[in-house]
């Protein structure tokens, strides 16, 4: 079923997502555009990595609709779900996920494969050369670093073309300079070929590479912000750590009341 918001790259309207009598999400509206960076934040336990599985397609919610690409994933069949998922959307995970057995460019070919196609060499090279790979194709993973391996998980995630790339803690296993090589890339395929991210982060200089930055606690969203500094980030991250705190504790009394 397609929207009328078809400009709409993501599109969250009154998401819930619970798991027994907890709610993990409790009533996102969230909309993304075509061509920009998205960065969601917050404590541990706010609700990011269920807001961004939702959104991809990983995780239904309980209630509420989302929407990708003016394509609305409520009420898909699984078949259908998971079509769409290889066709339309990338996901890339902090732990890179790739095949130790497989050269570079079989990792990047393998999603292709997977759906049937048998990928030519040129297009498999033309995305390691996305992110600056192409002399790599014949490496293994042990023979890459923490980078290149994470480098070589967006390559296979981006050979689909999705319209939107999904990150969830994508630079949480690197170290600084490491990156913020990956980080640079992700800006520049925002800003050099319009791709479409949303990223969840921790990281308060990871999120300033974003155009926006959404902070949720307690599976709300809190603030929703542009331009902001890494200076500005840190400081909204840090204010929000007491209440989130409080919010875990008042969630945990209602769970082992709930068990008596």
């Amino acid at each position: 079923m397609a929207s009328t918001a078809a400009a709409d790259a993501v599109r969250l309207r009154s998401v819930r997502r619970s798991y027994g009598t907890l709610d993990a999400l409790g009533g996102v509206d969230l909309t993304v555009r075509p061509g920009t960076f998205t960065a969601v934040m917050g404590p541990s336990g706010s609700g990011k990595s269920t807001l961004l599985h939702c959104a991809a397609g990983l995780d239904r919610p309980t209630s509420g609709t989302v929407e990708v690409g003016g394509t609305a994933l409520t009420g898909l069949s699984e078949r259908r779900l998971t079509l769409l998922r290889r066709d339309r959307i990338g996901f890339v995970f902090q732990s890179f996920n790739l095949v130790p057995s497989l050269t570079a460019a079989q990792n990047v070919a393998l999603p292709l494969r997977l759906a049937g196609r048998r990928p030519s060499r040129t297009e498999v090279r033309a995305s390691l050369a996305r992110v600056g790979l192409a002399d790599r194709a014949d490496h293994r993973p042990t023979e890459l670093s923490g980078g290149q391996q994470q480098r070589v998980a967006l390559a296979r995630a981006l050979i689909t073309r999705p319209a939107v790339l999904f990150g969830d803690e994508p630079t949480g296993a690197l170290d600084t300079a490491t990156s913020q090589e990956v980080l640079v890339m992700l800006r520049e395929l925002v800003d050099r070929e319009g791709q479409t991210i949303v990223m969840v982060t921790h990281d308060p200089v990871a999120a300033a590479y974003a155009d926006r930055v959404v902070f949720l606690v307690d599976g709300h969203i809190a603030d929703d912000l542009t331009g902001l500094s890494v200076e500005r980030i840190a400081a909204w991250t840090t204010a929000a750590r007491p209440s989130a705190a409080r919010a875990n504790t008042a969630i945990r009394d209602r769970a082992e009341a709930a068990s008596c």
